[in-house]
């Protein structure tokens, strides 16, 4: 009979000595074999059907297949999660943290041109005016250079000395200012005129040594209150400044009093203006060199303006 898997032609009547179809090898899984018809491949003694197993919760729907693992990806960074509290935003050195995200992270800022290493220093890197970049220095200015442009270019002739030092030219003012003081005077000018040659000579020598000597104080002055300020400008420009500016600031006046009486009115005016003059410059130089805003400068120069007023202009000019 067709279809009960007995070539014979046995039937499934038990009269006929029915017995039970020989076996045959399961598949793997616990299931029949899968060349005969559906009804006769069902779950084998011994196995049991994961899907058809008695759950006391019922029949549960076929689990979906683990999908593939797929390659990690990097997380998503929030560009404002740092501002949060608690958290702390990175930047690179130089860029402003308050600008915007980076365009990145790590890149090398580029630094201030600095001159002859200076700036090396965490007096430098802290700039004290917080107006500007610090200047960039040149080549050392000639002496005619230096005379002449600290009336026709202050500012420059400033900024390339930043770096630079100046003293044979402050040096040399001075030793020339003192000596010609003595004659600027009027009674120092008699008694030098009366005297002999050896005691003028030893007394414009002695002048002159203490004017030099004088000057370079009054410039260590300067920067010491320069430095008290906030400044971060070398020492040797700026006393050799502070000495060039106070001596040749008043040298129009000397130049008239050795021909003028110091009560001639031409010389009275020379005299206050030069005064003012060498109170703008020794301000305007300490700005430069030391990065100060005016306030401060003038503050750091006006000691030595004082002193000048009352060592010089005042026994002149009274």
């Amino acid at each position: 009979m067709a279809g009960n898997r007995y070539d014979s032609g046995q039937g499934a009547d038990p009269r006929g000595g029915w017995s039970a179809p020989p076996q045959q090898q399961a598949a793997p899984g616990g299931y029949g074999p899968t060349d005969g018809p559906e009804y006769f491949t069902g779950p084998q003694q011994g196995h049991q059907d994961p899907y058809h197993a008695y759950d006391p919760y019922g029949p549960r729907a076929p689990q979906a297949p683990h999908p593939a693992p797929q390659s990690p990806q990097a997380p998503h960074r929030d560009p404002y999660a740092a501002d949060n509290p608690g958290h702390t935003r990175a930047f690179p050195v130089g860029a402003d943290p308050y600008a915007g995200e980076p365009s990145s992270y790590g890149q090398e800022q580029p630094a201030y041109p600095y001159a002859d290493g200076y700036g090396e220093d965490n007096v430098a890197v802290y700039r004290a005016g917080g107006q500007s970049a610090p200047q960039v220095t040149g080549p050392r200015p000639t002496w005619r250079e230096l005379l002449t442009g600290l009336f026709r270019n202050p500012t420059a002739v400033f900024d390339r000395t930043r770096d630079h030092q100046v003293w044979l030219p402050a040096v040399t003012v001075s030793l020339l200012y003192g000596a010609l003081a003595v004659l600027g005077i009027g009674l120092t000018r008699d008694d030098v005129f009366d005297s002999t040659f050896t005691v003028a000579l030893t007394a414009m020598l002695a002048a002159a040594i203490g004017f030099t000597l004088a000057g370079a104080m009054l410039g260590a002055v300067t920067y010491g209150l320069a430095r008290q300020f906030g400044g971060d400008g070398p020492w040797q420009s700026t006393v050799g400044l502070a000495v060039l500016i106070g001596w040749v600031t008043d040298a129009p006046r000397l130049l008239l009093a050795l021909v003028l009486p110091a009560d001639n009115l031409v010389v009275q005016v020379v005299g206050w203006a030069t005064w003012l003059l060498c109170g703008y410059l020794l301000a305007g130089m300490v700005r430069r060199v030391h990065d100060l805003p005016w306030g401060k400068a003038a503050g750091a120069a006006a000691l030595q303006l004082l002193a000048l007023l009352v060592l010089i202009k005042l026994p002149t000019l009274g």
